[in-house]
């Protein structure tokens, strides 16, 4: 990134050729820096160490706050931007649960299992009404296909339930029925007094936290293999591993969804699916444009069904204009998503927005990283 000073930025770094500005400048030096707007040749404006630069940024994002160091002098410096010390304590929490997540789909599978046992009636009362819980935190395709319906599936997905419960009227008494870590808590609380939880089996091969893979379809997984006789107990135990396995999942993105730049959320939500169970997967984030200080939001999609195979979206809203990217597996989904365009056009234009892009692709686009380095190059 090429950053040019201002007339005030010329002044002040010529004027602070002896003082104390032209000292912090020195070669290894950490400097704090800052985006403060857009000036109208639409070069955006920095602060950084004490002195006013223009950049005429050719793409990625700033962070509100951040910290370069400076890498060499002369007639165009060189800034290199530091990422932010990570937390010890969040980092000993990634550890932690990184090897025991898993998806929801091996979740779901064994809780339809469990379902279709005759021996689930003579289960105690208590470990009945947990599960009943957790079916009842499943979102319905009703449901999330309605604006406030998609708003509580958000909101109740696990994700935010701390942040629920540390507000005024917050009460672990009073836990949502239908937020879906809760379920899960309820549920493995019992399922820990019945039996110790299972060893984790992810071995050496540890996937990293969902916002560093990006968005992944998630098709359903197979049923477990029937247990001969009415036995339910080797189900129950598969069902203790997997809901541990979710819970550290949801954990990994709560701890995840703090360490950016930028607010940023990866969001999965089981959903009960024609003749199955399945997982829609969102990430929310908000964005600031280098070449303009615009602010908006992406969401990004995932999903896979049997009827339609893996389909991913990214919708990029800069209000009041509307970008929508959709990709699908199947040549046939390509087509049955297009047919609906003209009716997608009519309804956004009906509610004021302007779409400057709607297309769907063959094939899913490769799944990127959130997090890459970044070069600030300053001109005195």
């Amino acid at each position: 990134m090429i950053i040019q000073p201002t007339s005030l930025a010329a002044l002040t770094w010529a004027g602070a050729a002896s003082g104390s500005a032209a000292q912090s400048w020195r070669i290894g030096s950490v400097l704090s820096a800052r985006p403060l707007g857009v000036n109208p040749q639409g070069l955006l404006v920095l602060q950084i160490g004490g002195l006013t630069v223009e950049a005429d940024v050719a793409g990625g994002q700033l962070p509100a706050q951040f910290q370069v160091r400076v890498l060499s002098l002369g007639a165009q410096p060189l800034l290199e931007m530091l990422s932010p010390q990570p937390d010890p304590t969040l980092q000993r929490g990634l550890r932690e649960r990184l090897p025991q997540q898993n998806g929801y789909a091996p979740l779901l599978a064994t809780l339809a299992a469990v379902a279709q046992r005759p021996m689930l009636r003579q289960l105690p009362p208590d470990l009945r009404a947990a599960l009943a819980v957790l079916e009842q935190a499943l979102r319905s395709p009703a449901e999330i296909t309605r604006g406030e319906g998609l708003r509580l599936a958000i909101e109740r997905s696990g994700l935010f339930l701390e942040s629920l419960l540390a507000q005024p009227r917050g009460n672990p008494a009073l836990l949502p029925q239908d937020d879906w870590k809760g379920a899960l808590l309820r549920l493995v609380a019992l399922l820990d007094r019945r039996a110790p939880a299972p060893p984790t089996q992810n071995g050496d091969d540890i996937a990293p936290p969902l916002l560093q893979r990006g968005l992944q379809a998630q098709p359903r997984a197979p049923l477990p293999v029937p247990v001969a006789g009415d036995d339910v107990e080797p189900l129950l135990d598969r069902l203790h591993g997997d809901v541990r396995a979710a819970l550290a999942r949801i954990e990994v993105a709560q701890l995840e969804s703090g360490t950016g730049p930028l607010p940023a959320w990866m969001i999965e939500i089981p959903l009960h699916g024609e003749d199955g169970r399945d997982v829609l997967q969102l990430q929310l984030e908000y964005v600031i444009d280098a070449s303009d200080g615009g602010r908006g939001w992406n969401l990004g999609f995932a999903l896979d069904l049997p009827a339609l195979g893996a389909v991913q979206g990214e919708l990029q809203l800069r209000e009041p204009r509307l970008s929508v990217r959709l990709w699908a597996a199947r040549a046939d989904t390509v087509q049955q998503l297009e047919r609906q365009f003209t009716a997608l056009r009519q309804r956004l234009a009906a509610c004021g927005v302007l779409l400057d892009q709607l297309s769907c692709q063959l094939g899913l686009p490769q799944p990127t990283g959130r997090y890459s380095a970044v070069l600030l190059q300053a001109t005195a």
